[in-house]
């Protein structure tokens, strides 16, 4: 004799074993929701990481996570790019401007505090204040070699970046992506330019 299987009539209230199966039965599809459209965020976008250091304020600050676009970018001059080229105590990825690409002239002139790119003077608003002569030994003028590119931080009179003979012009395959926007804190969040 097979038994009758109770069903629910409108109306009735469910038992609290039922109710925690529809609870955790709901949660699950919605974390597996959420795990879904993070791989493919980060499959077809990039990824997050943060920022450690000074050397690109006031645009980004210490503990800003960042969005990057990591698939089928190609590094431009302008760009906040995230780099992961280890050189002496630095072993973390750093984050820094693009200035130039393969086959450009980058002249700095530190008496003037200007950058120039293939005899352009760069417009740079986002600097915090006029650039010095750094104290380590550094490149002031430097043809970039194809396939690389030549970065900064923002912040010149502390940031260790391409002028320094031991990073140089960094080879594009240590780029980790284009940084799109800032998503933390909330109070920061947005684009970067």
């Amino acid at each position: 004799m097979a038994k009758n299987k109770q069903t629910q009539q409108p109306g009735e209230s469910l038992s609290p074993l039922d109710a925690l199966k529809m609870d955790l039965f709901f949660w699950l599809q919605a974390m597996s929701t959420a795990l879904i459209f993070l791989i493919i965020l980060f499959t077809l976008v990039g990824r997050i990481i943060g920022v450690e250091g000074s050397s690109m304020q006031p645009t980004l600050h210490h503990g800003d996570l960042l969005l990057l676009q990591s698939i089928g970018y190609e590094p431009r001059a302008g760009d906040v790019v995230v780099l992961t080229k280890e050189f002496d105590m630095i072993t973390e990825p750093i984050v820094k401007r693009v200035i130039a690409v393969g086959g450009q002239q980058v002249e700095i002139d530190y008496e003037a505090g200007t950058v120039a790119v293939d005899g352009q003077i760069l417009e740079e608003p986002y600097l915090p204040e006029p650039m010095d002569q750094p104290g380590y030994e550094n490149l002031a003028s430097i043809t970039v070699p194809e396939g690389s590119i030549f970065v900064m931080g923002d912040n010149r009179n502390h940031s260790t970046d391409s002028r320094y003979i031991g990073l140089g012009a960094v080879d594009k395959r240590y780029v980790l992506g284009r940084a799109l926007c800032i998503i933390l804190p909330v109070s920061a969040f947005g684009a970067i330019r």
